[in-house]
């Protein structure tokens, strides 16, 4: 059913990332920070959507792990590529809105370390999953639930220590004119995610497919 909506998801996800744009240039400024505040508008639904994606990939993983169905670990896969490079946009944007706002690049705060060490990881799974050898299938499958459950560690880590970055309660705070394209904002990465993960899937059994053939052919040139 996921394969079948691609086209649907394909025309939204453009749809959605055209109008955004827009939306945010029309969204008023925030008092202090001015127009680089505009940053947030990418940044937190991205690492919203990472969230997301390390509990697919987590639980995914916890399927493979404990009923050995490769449905999920080809799911976890997908969703372990997707967690780093939405990772990758969260640490990138990051800075660039802490140098306008904080005056430094980057500070070794509960929030950013532990975003970090989150991305570190999932990156640490596929590494693992690529070059671990036999048995890499499952130990990366460990890997991701760990990192599944630092995710709300890493939400509260805000709430929890005294850091430069914003509390959870700035979204809901958000004023009239910026609530709604944050929202927007979040759909769109929504879409790009659920487009990109049904894509990677559909290629990861297209490669299993192929697999099978080889082994098919091996199986018959040996006999």
């Amino acid at each position: 059913m996921l394969q079948r909506s691609v086209p649907l998801l394909l025309v939204t996800t453009i749809a959605a990332f055209s109008v955004a744009p827009f939306l945010i240039h029309n969204a008023p400024y925030e008092s202090t920070m001015g127009l680089v505040q505009k940053i947030f508008y990418f940044h937190a639904p991205a690492g919203i959507v990472m969230f997301l994606s390390a509990f697919v990939c987590g639980i995914s993983s916890a399927i493979f792990l404990f009923r050995g169905r490769q449905g999920a670990d080809r799911v976890a896969v997908a969703a372990a590529e997707l967690t780093v490079l939405l990772g990758t946009i969260v640490l990138a944007t990051g800075p660039l809105w802490a140098r306008k706002a904080w005056g430094v690049w980057w500070q070794w705060d509960a929030r950013l370390t532990s975003s970090l060490l989150l991305w570190m990881m999932f990156t640490a799974c596929l590494l693992v999953r690529r070059y671990g050898g036999p048995g890499s299938d499952k130990l990366a499958a460990a890997v991701a639930i760990f990192g599944m459950f630092n995710v709300p560690f890493v939400y509260v880590s805000v709430n929890v220590w005294r850091t430069l970055h914003p509390k959870t309660t700035v979204v809901p705070m958000l004023g009239p004119g910026m609530r709604e394209p944050f929202w927007f904002c979040i759909l769109a990465f929504l879409s790009l995610y659920v487009l990109l993960l049904a894509l990677r899937v559909r290629l990861a059994e297209q490669q299993a497919t192929l697999d099978a053939r080889y082994l098919e052919l091996d199986d018959r040139a040996s006999a």
